[in-house]
């Protein structure tokens, strides 16, 4: 099956990093809103499920306090010190690079497969990891997420000279498009949707782009980067920001569930 980058490579010249502290001060109401694709994994007692994107271990703990054998990994060795210090088995592993071979229930995964530039190759990863019969359960950024804070930052970037495709880290699907990757790997779809969720965040826009969206700031020097926050969370404010100060992100989620066959070659079996 061939691939596609849907983001310019170039974009990850300087790659996004994940601070444990600083995502638990500005980004927990990412597990903490993630209880719904946990009830669509349907986890059970005694399942060897695979947690990719694991982050802080947050959901990580839930599925292992469930009973469930849990093997987490993520691409931030930070991220997966602080989930081992939960008692976890957490790995550094790149998620685009999966190396299991038939071993797990379930593959699960939050917050996370937006961030891959190859999307073809964790879903291959995770067929690959998927015993005949499991089920791949997610939940990540949709077609038309954050899609505000996205055209502040274009404009912000423009008057700089710069277009927010060179530095965009982010692939949001419709639901009928990562659908027909699924089946064209051979998974059989139950079920995949985007929706809006708009979600107010901790602190403020500036907070959310300094958590997540360090790409955007790579072509920006250091001592700007604070002036520019500001342009564009001022450009921001009318839309996201309501009179008490609060700020809610506009979010829009993909959430799927798909079933490697139990029998390969016959469809829907």
């Amino acid at each position: 099956m061939g691939t596609t980058n849907p983001t310019e490579p170039d974009a990850f010249a300087m790659p996004q990093t994940w601070d444990p502290a600083r995502y638990i001060a500005n980004a927990r109401f990412v597990a903490d809103l993630a209880m719904p694709v946990v009830d669509l994994l349907k986890p059970v007692a005694g399942e060897r499920i695979l947690d990719v994107g694991c982050g802080d271990g947050y959901l990580t703990k839930k599925l292992a306090d469930l009973g469930c054998s849990v093997v987490a990994v993520d691409a931030s060795a930070a991220q997966v010190e602080s989930a081992r210090g939960l008692g976890l088995d957490a790995r550094v592993v790149d998620a685009e690079k999966l190396a299991f071979d038939g071993e797990f229930d379930a593959v699960f995964s939050n917050a996370t497969l937006h961030w891959m530039r190859d999307p073809d190759a964790a879903i291959d990863g995770a067929w690959r990891a998927l015993k005949p019969g499991g089920r791949f359960v997610g939940e990540c950024g949709g077609a038309g997420c954050v899609a505000k804070i996205r055209s502040a930052l274009s404009l912000a970037l423009a008057r700089r000279g710069h277009l927010i495709e060179d530095h965009n880290p982010w692939y949001f699907a419709t639901g009928e498009e990562y659908a027909a990757r699924l089946e064209a790997r051979g998974f059989r779809v139950e079920s995949s949707l985007v929706f809006p969720r708009p979600t107010p965040l901790p602190k403020d826009a500036a907070a959310w782009l300094e958590t997540f969206g360090e790409n955007f700031l790579r072509p920006i020097p250091a001592k700007d980067r604070k002036a520019f926050l500001a342009e564009v969370q001022e450009d921001l404010r009318p839309s996201l920001c309501d009179a008490d100060g609060k700020w809610t992100a506009d979010y829009t989620r993909l959430r799927f569930r798909a079933v490697k066959p139990a029998r390969l070659g016959i469809p829907g079996v």
